[in-house]
């Protein structure tokens, strides 16, 4: 077809003058280069596709026939016998009662140990110093995790087919008493370890970093390390006379298990680091990589370097990620947000390094719906923790911190009800 226009163009340009004059030229022809070696079957895409096959669908199924016995079969109308009348499970992704990732809520959470991991939430800004609004961290994160399904294309990962996980709902946290919501969290972070459960939890704002640590410190005797992405150091004693979300890793590395040299902080940086907690960091002499480190280092050397340093003589490490480590662009929904921080991918692929080796714990905070901008701030933060659930899988480390637990706490339920 352009050929012929192309044709036609030139006899009409032989009467008139000559080709190309000042009112018309053809673009030039288009250079095709050939690659004899490129071959798209060693694309990481490609693969990826090879991969998927080799997942299983068993859990999904049986997930389809538990959604049509829970919400009755649909009307005679629909072609897909397998939709319900009432929503239940994963599908459609806009309906239904929100847990993270669609995934079982567990009413009774002495049951908690029959998972391989468990999500709470701790509702608590009380610790916040400026923007408050975290307390609604974890309705925000599990409202937009709803937008996600279990499987991963690249990682060729499906959660739901190769780990079991759970909701337990959320702390009942005391707004106006800072060291009573403490106690809540380390009460429930201390039930799910010991049980046996994977503690992934969603903040609240990171002063809930030093209960939820000491919860799994209670469990154990031995050594914990903490990874912990952040633009600020969060180690000073007080701020405003109380134990704030500047202060958790203060008091969690005065826990006997927990020492300030296996605390590793990465992205630390910017107009927003007090002073005192630098001193204390000083004293402590805990490890931090800045943002220019990472730079100069690159993403898989920064990661190397921070596992080594907070593996080296411990026996578990937790992982603490507030959203703000990640430029102040892609997150406006927090409290504290500072320019200069990381991409996106760049945090992600990070966690998912620091995941492979392991980790007893997880805690994603600071995240602040009413600031956030469609929701894209929860949106990063529910990708954190799935990517992290989903590196553990890969790399077969899912169910590796049960060996930690050797003093696991009893805690009493209410009586029975009828």
């Amino acid at each position: 077809m352009y050929e012929r226009i192309r044709d036609k163009t030139r006899r009409a340009h032989r009467a008139a003058g000559p080709i190309g004059g000042p009112c018309f030229s053809f673009p030039p022809a288009a250079v095709r280069h050939h690659h004899p070696d490129f071959d798209k079957l060693q694309l990481r895409g490609w693969k990826a596709v090879q991969k998927e096959k080799d997942l299983p669908t068993a859990a999904w199924e049986k997930e389809k026939q538990w959604a049509l016995r829970m919400g009755l079969t649909g009307s005679d109308s629909l072609t897909d016998k397998s939709i319900p009348t009432f929503a239940r499970g994963e599908l459609p992704h806009y309906a239904g009662i929100n847990t993270f990732l669609k995934a079982p809520y567990i009413e009774d959470v002495t049951a908690v140990g029959n998972y391989d991991a468990a999500i709470l939430g701790v509702p608590f800004d009380g610790g916040t110093t400026y923007r408050p609004g975290t307390r609604f961290g974890p309705q925000g994160v599990r409202k937009i995790s709803a937008l996600y399904t279990p499987y991963n294309y690249e990682m060729g990962v499906d959660l739901r087919e190769q780990m079991t996980l759970c909701d337990v709902g959320d702390v009942f946290t005391i707004p106006a008493n800072i060291e009573k919501t403490f106690d809540q969290v380390t009460r429930a972070v201390s039930h799910v370890a010991s049980s046996g459960a994977l503690p992934i939890i969603i903040g609240g704002d990171h002063s809930i970093g030093f209960p939820c640590v000491r919860g799994i410190a209670q469990c154990t005797s031995k050594r914990i390390g903490i990874v912990h992405f952040d633009r600020h150091v969060d180690i000073q004693e007080k701020d405003l006379d109380e134990r704030m979300h500047t202060t958790p890793w203060y008091h969690a590395t005065d826990l006997a298990n927990v020492p300030a040299v296996n605390l590793v902080q990465i992205g630390i940086g910017g107009w927003q680091v007090p002073r005192e907690g630098v001193e204390e960091a000083r004293k402590r002499n805990t490890s931090i990589f800045t943002m220019r480190d990472v730079e100069e280092m690159g993403l898989a050397e920064t990661a190397a370097r921070a596992l080594e340093l907070a593996w080296k003589d411990a026996d578990a490490v937790y992982l603490s990620f507030d959203i703000d480590c990640v430029d102040a662009g892609f997150v406006p929904g927090t409290g504290w947000p500072e320019p200069g921080g990381f991409l996106p991918r760049e945090a992600l692929e990070l966690v998912s390094l620091i995941a492979r080796e392991g980790i007893c714990g997880l805690e994603v905070v600071e995240v602040s719906p009413p600031y956030d901008t469609s929701d894209i701030t929860a949106l990063l933060a529910t990708r954190v923790i799935v990517d992290v659930l989903g590196t553990l899988v890969a790399h077969g480390k899912m169910g590796a911190h049960k060996g930690l637990i050797d003093k696991p706490v009893s805690i009493p339920a209410g009586p029975e009800v009828a």
